[in-house]
């Protein structure tokens, strides 16, 4: 096993080609077999008009985490697409962060299967559930 087969260093060495997670100041939380964290701070790069994170940002956030814990499960050599994905908005958050967590409901030989849900934590550490996301993801030859 190389080092970018395990799955932190895989999903890092990938989240790192990502211009709008950078500049948007995205991290990688967590990443394990089946799971992805990824956080969003906020700025005025993610709000909408009232000054609540944008659903675009929250949609792109939970693609993403969930995107990125199916790459953990794809074979070696491979990166993923996402195919679809469905998400609902539960609640409009202003400061604080967003964390999304990513996980793999199926990973199948063609297709996988993840979901993400998007919480805010506000400064005070109160965490409010915000978006909800089920999509489906294609393993792709890695071009990079």
């Amino acid at each position: 096993m190389t080092p970018t087969d395990l799955p932190l260093q895989r999903v890092q060495t990938s989240f790192e080609r990502q211009g709008l997670m950078r500049h948007w100041g995205a991290q990688v939380e967590r990443v394990e077999p089946g799971l992805c964290v990824l956080s969003l701070p906020y700025s005025d790069k993610v709000t909408q008009q009232q000054a609540g994170f944008h659903g675009g940002a929250m949609g792109a956030l939970a693609d993403i985490a969930a995107g990125y814990a199916g790459l953990t499960q794809a074979p070696a050599g491979m990166e993923v697409v996402t195919v679809e994905y469905k998400i609902n908005f539960l609640a409009s958050c202003q400061g604080g962060k967003l964390l999304a967590t990513g996980r793999v409901v199926k990973a199948g030989k063609r297709v996988i299967v993840a979901s993400a849900e998007v919480l805010h934590v506000a400064d005070d550490g109160r965490e409010t559930a915000c978006a909800v996301l089920q999509q489906t993801l294609m393993a792709v030859p890695k071009t990079y």
